[in-house]
């Protein structure tokens, strides 16, 4: 006997039936990476994608994933010990550090990017100067901790692929060209002052424009777009099944309450679908439902937060789970990953939300509340920045501040949606309106509401100590994390620190957003579904922004994610398919001896 669940007679069923061992339900990082894994190990898998597009937020992102003892970082000399990870974690998380998950995870990581380099198209590059966020903390990290998908071009791709990946997110992109944080970034940030730097991001620059033309779509993808094109074009290779435009409308079980099929809403029509081994939810999390967000900290009505994930990304896979027995884990620091956005209203009536990661920690520039006054180190993660204000702004006020600029800084270095010199700041200041410019400091606050008088005692204090490289509100530039964001060129002595100069001077609003939510669906270290009693829904597992964060909504570093994400996917892909030793997979790789023995052990149990 079977339970379908939100089903009713009304709907009409098409008579066929497909058969599989696996659905998953979205194609972001830890869809697809589960979808990769499940199908190398034999095992028939469909993957039904609600969008007419793949890759959900995974496609907008920076594509960086927090991967320590990764076979890369082991390949150039740094092998750390484990209980490395382990101290920092614990630091960060304290009493919401969940031992079984992060074993887990830090046991599969190495495995994981080894198994896609040497088994799929997917190759990454190494994040060598990457820096975990607390360097004073015991285990942060200076390097080699992170890895993100190489660069490719969009015709390596066969066209039935080309043709389910979306464009380069619009907000993160120069003109629809998306462009790879390090030396690619940095090319098109200095192209005003080294000949190479120019000549490099002309030719990147009139590629794309031939690609518009040619192809109507970018065609160099980078970041997280690289990363979507390279996992679907693995799982593609490998046979999995891709459907876009295909919804899990809802799941069945069987007489003792295993997931052993689901009912999709098809463009064929509904279609029932049994799955041998289970149903994998990887949908994204509930950024995007309004209601769920009203239990988020300052929103009382669930609209007053900006997410940079896709609409689709509404709790389905939330639902889904509380229907089948799980239940949301809202337990931690932070319901959502926390990202400080500007909004831009283009002309054409659209709205785009604009992430503030690299302004922040540029030199020249600083961010003040409503009163004038700084209230957080501005170089730290984009997470830091919005519980700071989250922490600051009182109770009945809207949760917003500025980030102000001088026209040095603002002309060297992107501020919000703002591009560098060559680019006409006149675009920014007066087409689209979504930077406030003024010649003196008490003009600018009186245009955005600010305090004059405070923000101009908050200037020339912060100049006076910049000088000297210092910040003793905050320690600004104290950790290579700060300083690593920073420019090391402005002649001062601190890369994250120099005095706001001469006006005219730019202030763009920020307000609260986020990448995705931290709470989810509750999960064991296999990522099987848990129910409210400690018991496990047999048959049904929940990876990336739907599962709990494993960092119980903390922040510890950039790419902790996609790491996750891709590491829990490619967990339960073997965990699906019953694969009980690394060494089955294949794969070799350098590996560091962490306890003391080769990392052929059995998955933990």
């Amino acid at each position: 006997m079977e339970t379908t669940i939100k089903h009713t007679a009304s709907d009409s069923v098409l008579s066929s039936e497909w058969q599989y061992d696996v659905i998953i339900a979205g194609s972001g990082a830890g869809g697809l990476a589960a979808a990769v894994t499940a199908a190398h190990h034999g095992l028939k898998v469909l993957l039904a994608e609600r969008a007419p597009f793949c890759g959900g937020a995974t496609a907008r992102s920076g594509g960086w994933a927090w991967t320590p003892g990764n076979p890369l970082a082991v390949a150039d000399g740094v092998i750390e010990p484990r209980d490395d990870y382990r101290a920092y974690l614990k630091a960060v998380t304290g009493d919401d550090y969940d031992s079984e998950r992060v074993e887990m995870f830090l046991e599969q990581v190495p495995h994981m990017v080894g198994f896609f380099q040497q088994h799929t198209p997917l190759q990454f590059t190494p994040g060598k100067t990457i820096c975990d966020i607390y360097g004073k903390l015991p285990g942060a990290g200076t390097g080699h901790r992170s890895v993100a998908a190489t660069p490719l071009y969009g015709t390596q791709l066969p066209k039935h692929l080309l043709a389910i990946l979306p464009d380069q997110y619009r907000m993160t992109s120069f003109w629809g060209m998306g462009i790879m944080a390090g030396p690619d970034l940095g090319h098109f940030l200095n192209a005003m002052k080294r000949p190479a730097s120019f000549l490099y991001a002309a030719k990147r620059f009139a590629i794309h424009l031939w690609d518009k033309a040619v192809h109507r779509r970018n065609m160099q993808m980078v970041n997280g777009l690289a990363l979507v094109a390279r996992l679907l074009q693995a799982a593609d290779e490998k046979g999995v099944d891709i459907r876009v435009n295909t919804a899990v409308d809802s799941l069945i079980q069987d007489e003792n309450g295993k997931v052993c099929g689901a009912y999709l809403r098809t463009p064929e029509g509904r279609i029932r679908v049994h799955a041998a081994k289970g149903v994998v939810l990887a949908t994204g999390g509930y950024p995007a439902d309004s209601g769920r967000r009203k239990n988020f900290p300052r929103t009382p009505t669930g609209q007053e937060h900006w997410t940079l994930a896709v609409p689709e990304a509404d709790g389905a896979g939330l639902t889904l789970a509380e229907q089948a027995g799980g239940y949301l884990d809202a337990r931690g620091k932070s319901p959502a990953a926390w990202c400080p956005v500007s909004l831009v209203r283009f002309k054409d009536g659209s709205e785009g939300v604009f992430p503030h990661i690299a302004d922040r920690a540029k030199p020249g520039i600083i961010g003040v509340l409503k009163n004038g006054r700084r209230f957080v180190n501005e170089a730290n993660g984009y997470y830091d920045y919005v519980s700071g204000m989250l922490g600051a702004v009182p109770e009945g006020e809207a949760v917003e501040s500025w980030l102000i600029g001088d026209r040095r800084a603002v002309r060297s270095y992107m501020f919000g949606f703002a591009k560098p010199r060559p680019v006409p700041l006149a675009l920014y200041t007066r087409y689209l309106n979504c930077i406030t410019e003024a010649d003196t400091l008490d003009q600018l606050a009186e245009r955005c509401g600010i305090d004059p008088v405070g923000l101009m005692q908050t200037v020339a204090e912060f100049n006076r100590h910049a000088k000297q490289g210092q910040d003793p509100l905050f320690g600004r530039g104290e950790t290579p994390f700060n300083r690593y964001g920073g420019d090391a060129s402005t002649g001062y002595p601190n890369p994250s620190l120099a005095p706001l100069g001469k006006g005219p001077y730019y202030a763009v609003k920020i307000q609260v957003g986020s990448f995705g939510t931290f709470a989810g669906i509750a999960v064991d270290a296999h990522s099987r579904v848990k129910t409210a009693d400690g018991g496990i829904v047999e048959g049904l597992y929940a990876v990336g922004c739907d599962q709990k964060s494993v960092f119980g909504g903390h922040y510890p570093c950039g790419g902790i994610n996609i790491g996750p994400a891709l590491t829990f996917g490619y967990a339960v892909g073997r965990h699906l398919a019953g694969v009980s030793r690394y060494e089955d997979d294949g794969t070799h790789f350098p590996s560091a001896d962490y306890r003391g023995g080769a990392h052929t052990e059995p998955v933990p149990t």
